[in-house]
C-alpha cells in the first residue's frame, strides 16, 4: 500500500521560505529602527546592529537558495535572486555608512518590497 499525499496536506515551510521570511522581517525592523534614529538616543545603535543582522539574513538567504537548488537539481533562479539581494544589502550598507539618505532610504523600501514579493512567490 502506497501512501498518498493529498493536495490539502499542510506543508511545513522550507529552509528557503524561512530564510526569505527572516530577511523580510529584518528589513522591516530596519525601517522601524530608522525611525528611532530620528527620535531617540539609542536609535542609531539599534539601526547599526540591525544592519548587521539584516546582512547576515541576506547571506543566509543565499545559502538556503544554494541548498534548495543543489539536492534537487532545480532551477538556479532563486540563487540569482538571493545573490541580487546580497548585492543590494551591500550597497545599502555602504550608503548607510556614507550617510547618503537620499538613496539609502528608497533602496530600503525597494528591498522590503522585493523581499515581500519573493516571500509571496515562495508561498504558492
Amino acid at each position: 500500500m502506497a501512501t498518498q499525499v493529498t493536495a490539502n496536506a499542510k506543508r511545513s515551510p522550507s529552509f528557503l521560505q524561512i530564510a526569505i521570511a527572516l530577511q523580510t522581517l529584518t528589513i522591516f525592523l530596519q525601517a522601524v529602527s530608522a525611525g528611532l534614529v530620528l527620535t531617540s538616543s539609542y536609535g542609531e545603535t539599534l539601526h547599526s546592529v540591525g544592519a548587521r543582522v539584516m546582512y547576515g539574513a541576506s547571506m543566509l538567504y543565499v545559502l538556503a537558495a544554494v541548498l534548495a537548488w543543489k539536492p534537487g537539481g532545480g532551477s538556479p533562479r532563486p540563487i540569482w535572486h538571493a545573490s541580487g539581494f546580497l548585492v543590494l544589502a551591500s550597497v545599502q550598507v555602504v550608503l548607510g555608512i556614507a550617510h547618503v539618505p537620499s538613496v539609502h532610504l528608497p533602496l530600503g523600501v525597494l528591498m522590503f518590497g522585493l523581499s515581500v514579493l519573493a516571500l509571496a512567490r515562495r508561498q504558492r
